[in-house]
């Protein structure tokens, strides 16, 4: 089995729910003890950096994903029908919120990187209105990580939800509301074959809060490689 954690957490966030598996929990690029990607990209591009590990595992592999990574999962899955056997996600962000439609950054921020991009704007004052404007992500993102973040939120994984034929366990903490549990109900009338379990008094970061949870999907996926 294949454990990739959240965006600014580690592989330690996963150690819990994976004991007692034959898992493999991985620091994905630029987290962890993991140096930062030489270049921004999206989920494909962190797919691009887990697939050699993916091909040293098992002929046949449970991927598991928390928020970000699972959308580095899917992509996996969707790349290798043959060796990817099941999914596990939770609280992934895989489709766009519907009580929050894109919206456009706020017109002083949007002048100000007109501004900067010309060069009539200085560095400092741009990273200011970086950080007054910008989620809590972005503020403590750096350097290339920060451009990948840039890359991830606008990502929406529609199509390669469609796309994914393996059996697809979704675990959602009914409290999480960074991504609330409608994501996963929509995402559920997408995908070919998916169970969806809801966790009560859970939130965003269900494989600490509720390790067993996880784990018992995980079993349900591992037992059908038995």
């Amino acid at each position: 089995m294949l454990a990739l954690h959240g965006w600014g957490r580690n592989h330690r966030d996963l150690l819990a729910c994976t004991a007692g598996t034959d898992a493999i929990a991985v620091d994905l690029p630029g987290f962890g003890s993991s140096p930062a990607p030489a270049v921004a990209g999206g989920a494909a591009s962190y797919a691009d950096a887990v697939e050699p590990l993916l091909a040293q595992c098992a002929p046949r592999v449970v991927v598991m994903g928390h928020s970000f990574g699972g959308r580095v999962c899917v992509e996996l899955a969707v790349r290798h029908p043959d060796t990817v056997a099941g999914l596990v996600l939770c609280g992934v962000p895989l489709l766009r919120r519907s009580d929050r439609p894109t919206a456009r950054p706020a017109l002083r921020y949007r002048l100000a990187r007109a501004l900067h991009r010309r060069g009539l704007l200085g560095d400092g004052t741009m990273e200011r209105m970086r950080q007054q404007f910008g989620s809590a992500d972005y503020r403590t993102a750096t350097g290339v990580m920060r451009d990948v973040l840039t890359a991830v939120v606008n990502e929406t994984y529609e199509l390669q939800l469609r796309q994914v034929s393996q059996p697809t366990e979704l675990v959602w903490g009914r409290l999480d509301e960074t991504v609330p549990v409608e994501i996963a109900e929509r995402a559920a009338q997408i995908l070919a074959d998916a169970r969806l379990t809801v966790l009560d008094d859970v939130g965003h970061f269900a494989p600490m809060e509720a390790p067993d949870a996880l784990a018992s999907a995980l079993r349900r996926r591992l037992d059908e490689l038995a």
